[in-house]
């Protein structure tokens, strides 16, 4: 095939595309488009936070529209999904178990999430849960009341959810379901009975799979980005050499000074987006912790977007606000929304609307963002759009006022 050479624009699209981000569903979804669209990012991010929706639900709702949660769920408790750390705590299609099995063969590796002095001092405690789970069963970490007079963040877990928490880390338990959000444990041969060790393919072997799957995930990446999507640890695999052995394409994209590496199944997307075929006309809200904007530095190199979340900035120092939702629209991302579901009263808050330098307001934008959150909102159940005006500086008045002019959300 012909030497690709790309646009940013064209790349942008094509990233879109490999991600299934770039035009709105046609069809209602499924229960099968979730698993096919975890399969396709190649794993899903968990986050507890519920300001809006839990981001692993957020994530499917920017790809697949309005679809029921539950739904995520299931396929946990159905065994064709699993969670481990990835990128970082992930939803993982059950078929790449493989690909994670090392980590847990070496969980010191895993810095925070393990502590073998913690297994080693308290080898007792953590025989004696084991046994529990294998004679009665799947166990919750609220099944175990405190004893230790602490609570608080993760550093002070009671005893035995730092065990749990370890002994997942090493694939000894595995999360067999959950219940409202709450992992349950069992073990790891009751919830994956088809796992044999003598299925581990080599590392090497592994390591290679990574890049690839990384790649044709995002649609093209260049060699700096690709460790960080499975957070693999050194030595990473060269794709300069795997190009060479004819696993990976190399292309040029305009104004970048290292080359681009493409899964040979985008070559026929590759090609479209060269020809300018791809036309990314999407708008949607997207999730901090989604695929596309979680890995800051892609973010900016590919879409001229500087993102940091400041859930964890003290208030008086957020620039934007706590949980900022980027707004992807027609294949840039040109702003952000602090929102807030308030579910009970069946309210959608706005409580900062910030556009990109260079975003222009035009009478499409606002029918674009005021739609994606309105789709939103709706999906939360909440049919009333707020936009908090008084909570806004004038960079946010500018398009809430447009919401208002335009009629299509209601202002307080």
């Amino acid at each position: 095939m012909s030497e690709i050479n790309l646009t940013v624009a064209a790349a942008r699209a094509l990233h879109l595309a490999a991600q299934d981000m770039l035009a709105p569903r046609r069809r209602r979804a499924s229960k099968a488009d979730v698993l096919a669209a975890i399969r396709r990012m190649g794993m899903l991010q968990i986050d507890t936070i519920s300001v809006v929706a839990r981001s692993p639900y957020l994530v499917l709702w920017s790809r697949l529209g309005d679809y029921e949660p539950g739904w995520l769920d299931e396929l946990l408790a159905e065994g064709k999904l699993f969670e481990y750390w990835a990128h970082e705590a992930c939803f993982l299609p059950i078929e790449d178990y493989a690909l994670y099995r090392h980590r847990m063969l070496d969980p010191e590796a895993m810095g925070w999430k393990y502590s073998a002095r913690w297994m080693r001092e308290r080898a007792e405690e953590v025989a004696k849960l084991l046994a529990h789970v294998r004679t009665h069963g799947p166990v919750r970490s609220s099944d175990f009341e405190r004893s230790d007079g602490k609570g608080g963040g993760w550093w002070e877990w009671k005893p035995e959810k730092r065990t749990l928490e370890v002994l997942f880390t090493a694939g000894e338990l595995m999360i067999a379901r959950r219940h409202n959000f709450q992992r349950i444990y069992d073990l790891a041969e009751r919830v994956h009975p088809e796992w044999h060790d003598s299925r581990m393919p080599p590392l090497d072997e592994v390591r290679r799979s990574f890049v690839l799957h990384t790649v044709r995930a995002l649609g093209l990446a260049k060699a700096a980005w690709i460790p960080d999507y499975h957070r693999t640890r050194r030595p990473h695999p060269d794709p300069a050499r795997m190009a060479d052995e004819g696993l990976l394409l190399r292309a040029r994209v305009d104004g970048w000074d290292d080359p681009v590496y493409i899964h040979p199944d985008h070559a026929q997307l590759a090609h479209e987006a060269m020809a300018g075929r791809l036309a990314p006309r999407l708008t949607t809200l997207l999730s901090p912790f989604d695929p596309i904007v979680w890995d800051r530095r892609r973010a900016l190199e590919l879409f001229g977007f500087d993102y940091r979340l400041e859930c964890y900035t003290p208030a008086e120092k957020r620039r934007y606000g706590y949980f900022t939702l980027p707004i992807l629209r027609r294949g840039a991302l040109v702003g952000r929304i602090d929102a807030k579901a308030h579910r009970k009263a069946g309210e959608f808050e706005l409580r900062g609307i910030h556009l990109e330098p260079g975003v222009r307001i035009s009478a499409r934008l606002v029918e674009d963002v005021a739609g994606a959150v309105q789709r939103c909102a709706r999906w939360h159940g909440c049919p009333q759009v707020r936009v908090n005006h008084g909570a806004m500086d004038s960079s946010s008045g500018r398009l809430g006022a447009a919401f208002d002019a335009a009629g299509t959300i209601s202002a307080a």
